[in-house]
């Protein structure tokens, strides 16, 4: 099936097709580094790291842009108040802000283009516009001139008379239309200033998004991304003033706008100070859970915080990461059993029934899986088909001690199935399950006198000697390390 997705521009599900076969072509807004990373900043990150996975997995080119916003009333303000560089600040913050990323298992963009390095670009488009007429220059500042953008408010749904009719505030009477927006702003003492035509100042907010993302992935690039907090003015303007300068729309072919993470049904925030940093929570819990915690609901629904449901997400995680590892621990006993198996046996050629079974869940669970992320990045669908899966491989467990050798033969090549869609779409999209299959020398090490430990105390219950197996098991559970014993043996886990 090819992807839909749902298009905010058109308000409903449109088949997918690149600008550019066989490419994808995505820019998503980045944070404005001026304070510690919280969740908020984490949200669009992972679901977009989780859709441009898919997309590669579908055999895409990827080239996924984000900016850094380094150049903002919020720094300044920081910087006026500390005293210290405004350029300091944001860098010190834009790598904590990649620290976390990294820590999340979020996979770097492309490009992060940082609008301090981006002045000529944004210059020369301000030009462009006031020489088509769409932009005009008031005592140093640049305003955009809305009434000469026709189609200004088809993202939001928004009539221009309405807008208007909506100001509340004090107009400055400078701008031709109340909804003008600027595009360069006149310096003020004591703010990071630049030359320009219209004499020294600094970007708007605006157009920043517009040249880079025009610079570095062209005009109908496929993907603009980015809360549905931005969808007005940000977004809105961004169409205005890109389109005014190309002449050629689509700016981009596909507007994708994330729900926004809410505390108490406030949208979590550093201004609201209602924030959790991301470096705390990292400390409390593994990646995998803070993933599991945003992947489990669909990108445009709210995201609302809480412990409780991050918890939630724990215990969900933990039952996966079981199922995980006793797939691999009965694989491995059953490999080295002397149980190779044969190549995957077709449904008919299947004896076991319970096997038969478990074949056709392992087909259903990726089926399922793949059907969900072509249906608009669905990961919350996703995330089900794999805890069915979980739920198949937990019930099948319990059927493997009456399996004759044969049927274990044939069961082989189902449970490397069930192991690889874990492994490929729970791990290689969702970035869910962590990948093991390079472990380190150190890793490997820890991992071999571990399973010795297992086989010494195993032997000794052979020899009915409780005290030491009791004792190895004591030991290991002081370091943290837990012992499950089964009819199919004993495995440990951390």
């Amino acid at each position: 099936m090819a992807i839909q997705v749902y298009n905010t521009l058109t308000r409903k599900k449109e088949p997918f097709v690149p600008r550019d076969p066989g490419h994808v072509s995505i820019y998503v807004c980045g944070i404005t580094p001026y304070d510690q990373s919280h969740l908020g900043h984490a949200v669009p990150s992972i679901i977009w790291d989780a859709i441009r996975r898919f997309l590669e997995f579908k055999g895409y080119k990827v080239r996924l842009v984000q900016n850094f916003t380094d150049i903002d009333d919020k720094i300044i303000a920081r910087a006026q108040a500390t005293g210290e560089d405004v350029f300091e600040i944001s860098q010190r913050y834009a790598q904590e802000y990649l620290d976390a990323m990294d820590a999340l298992g979020v996979k770097r963009a492309d490009l992060y283009p940082r609008v301090s390095q981006e002045i000529p670009a944004i210059t020369a488009m301000v030009q462009e516009l006031i020489k088509k007429g769409h932009a005009y220059v008031v005592d140093g500042d640049v305003y955009f001139d809305v009434t000469s953008f026709p189609e200004y408010g088809k993202l939001s749904g928004q009539q221009l008379e309405e807008l208007e009719a909506g100001v509340r505030l004090s107009v400055d009477e400078r701008k031709r239309h109340p909804m003008d927006f600027a595009l360069w702003k006149a310096a003020k003492p004591g703010e990071p200033a630049w030359d320009s035509p219209w004499g020294k100042g600094r970007p708007g907010w605006h157009i920043e998004c517009s040249a880079m993302s025009l610079k570095y992935l062209g005009n109908g690039f496929d993907f603009h991304g980015g809360g549905v907090d931005l969808v007005f003015p940000h977004h809105e303007n961004e169409i205005a003033q890109s389109e005014s300068y190309t002449g050629e729309p689509p700016f981009a072919r596909c507007w994708l706008h994330n729900g926004l993470l809410q505390v108490k049904d406030e949208k979590m925030s550093k201004s609201l100070g209602n924030f959790t940093p991301l470096a705390g929570l990292l400390d409390k819990y593994p990646a995998g859970v803070i993933r599991l915690y945003v992947l489990s609901s669909h990108y445009r629904s709210p995201l609302q915080y809480s412990e409780e449901k991050l918890e939630e997400a724990r215990r969900g995680w933990e039952r996966l990461m079981d199922t995980v590892a006793n797939l691999k621990y009965l694989l491995s006993s059953w490999e080295k059993a002397g149980s190779p198996g044969a190549d995957r046996p077709s449904l008919e050629e299947i004896e076991s029934p319970a096997v038969r079974q478990l074949a056709e869940e392992v087909e259903s669970s990726r089926s399922k899986f793949i059907a969900a992320m072509e249906d608009d990045f669905n990961t919350a669908g996703a995330t089900a088909a794999l805890f069915e899966l979980a739920r198949s491989i937990n019930a099948f467990q319990g059927q493997t001690a009456n399996l004759t050798d044969r049927e274990r033969q044939q069961c082989l090549p189902v449970l490397r199935e069930a192991a690889a869609v874990f492994q490929q779409l729970g791990g290689g999209i969702l970035g869910l399950i962590e990948d093991k299959s390079s472990p380190s020398g150190a890793e490997q090490l820890t991992e071999a006198l571990l399973e010795l430990l297992v086989e010494v105390r195993q032997r000794a219950r052979d020899k009915k000697d409780w005290a030491t197996a009791d004792y190895i098991r004591s030991e290991l559970g002081k370091l943290g390390v837990k012992l499950e014993d089964s009819p199919l043996g004993t495995r440990w886990k951390l």
